[in-house]
């Protein structure tokens, strides 16, 4: 198989637009629905940064048992743990490049952020065993990302590394990442809430509860995680917490400054389907919206490995073996197992359809993208994400941005156009 000649192949292409996020002092941070291959695509990142000499670091979700068999890591915990020497040449990086990985740690980040900021022991204890904080850390919509940006901006203060990498944890739609500080500022930052929970006003808060629309706001959001007694634990969450919430409200004021600055860079994991494509365009106008940008998209898994490398190559036609499928369909009629021939033809057809549709699409949502937005596209690896050869030939499809598409695209033409953008609406995106 030739897929082993990839990053050879990827050096002659010229097309390598990703690398320009690959800088001293910046953060990627990935955004993506679940199930887009979102965690191996921040690893092969951290590959790429790490081979382009910068010390790495990159915080991930809990990643399946085999991308953590890949990084040589049998356990990932929420400290930075260094990819071994070995492991990295496996990549194809020599020299004393650094790549280091730790996994999220949702409760592991909340605690650290209150050990830091409330003193008192007793009040720290109060506080841990509060079963509004301990709902707060685990069901709060946001609490992942929360966590995520709490171990981001620590790592950052510390300076150990050069480069960082976030994979932000699966949510109903990646927008939900960036609004995660502004939500818990608006959570702990309340006026009202410290106001209707302070233990001095206990005999009337139950009708001060009602007293305004902003109040009837704020107990509707904390009563859905406090379980029994709501109103006490709310309460003596606030008491145990009132000397601390200012400090906290004030580390979030700061990461979210954080996220808007010009280090961080945002970059969307996505794949080929319609619908697919659709998320990544309303994101791109919502973020737009919010005066962010992305950087860059990452389209995973689009065709197959030797199909791209074919295309890199561009000494024969991508898509040949697409026409050969066309005599499959004659040869079933004269075949005595005519049905079965014929249900084989029918899957041939039905691939070659696929291919050409993904092709048309992803070339029409280039086409569409806003100046100065990247594109990069890796393909699916036929034996998977096993080992950190595997890691690194994604690295290196990732930095040759959208090369491969021009091939295809003109292959696809000379079959004759059968492709096509299979229902997705390619809306013009405003641009910056």
């Amino acid at each position: 198989m030739r897929a082993n000649h990839g990053p050879a192949i990827v050096d002659r292409l010229g097309d390598r637009i990703l690398k320009n996020l690959l800088k001293k002092g910046s953060i990627l941070i990935l955004l993506g629905t679940g199930g887009v291959g979102k965690t191996t695509v921040a690893a092969a990142l951290g590959v790429a940064a790490a081979a382009e000499g910068l010390d790495t670091a990159v915080i991930t979700v809990d990643p399946a048992r085999r991308l953590r068999d890949a990084l040589g890591l049998a356990h990932l915990g929420g400290k930075p743990t260094p990819i071994s020497a070995k492991q990295l040449r496996a990549a194809g990086i020599s020299g004393g490049h650094r790549l280091a990985a730790m996994m999220l740690d949702v409760k592991g980040a909340w605690d650290a952020v209150l050990e830091r900021f409330v003193t008192d022991r007793a009040s720290l204890k109060r506080i841990l065993d509060n079963p509004f904080y301990q709902s707060l850390s685990a069901e709060f919509a946001g609490s992942e990302a929360f966590a995520a940006l709490q171990q981001l901006y620590d790592l950052h203060q510390e300076k150990k590394f050069v480069f960082e990498i976030v994979d932000t944890p699966p949510a109903a739609h990646a927008f939900e990442f960036l609004e995660a500080p502004a939500r818990m500022i608006r959570l702990l930052d309340s006026r009202t809430a410290r106001w209707l929970f302070s233990p001095s006003l206990a005999a009337g808060r139950i009708a001060a509860k009602f007293a305004s629309e902003a109040a009837r706001f704020v107990v509707r959001e904390l009563e859905r995680f406090a379980g029994g007694n709501v109103l006490t634990t709310i309460a003596d969450f606030f008491a145990a917490a009132a000397e601390s919430v200012d400090a906290i409200v004030d580390r979030m004021h700061k990461t979210e400054t954080l996220m808007r600055s010009p280090a961080v860079k945002f970059v969307m994991v996505t794949t080929a389907e319609p619908d697919r494509l659709r998320q990544a365009e309303d994101l791109v106008e919502e973020m737009e919206r919010d005066g962010l940008k992305l950087a860059a998209i990452v389209i995973n898994r689009f065709l197959d490995e030797r199909t791209w490398i074919d295309a890199a190559e561009a000494t024969g036609d991508p898509l040949a073996h697409l026409c050969e499928i066309g005599s499959v369909r004659s040869a079933a009629r004269s075949n005595t197992d005519g049905a079965g021939a014929v249900a084989l033809a029918q899957c041939l057809e039905e691939y070659r359809e696929q291919t050409l549709g993904e092709i048309a699409r992803v070339a029409a949502f280039k086409t569409a993208l806003p100046a100065g937005t990247a594109l990069a596209i890796a393909p699916e690896l036929e034996i998977g994400v096993g080992d950190m050869a595997a890691l690194g030939r994604i690295a290196h499809y990732l930095i040759a941005g959208a090369s491969v598409l021009r091939p295809l695209e003109a292959a696809s033409a000379r079959l004759g156009g059968r492709g096509h953008p299979g229902g997705v609406a390619h809306r013009a995106f405003t641009a910056s």
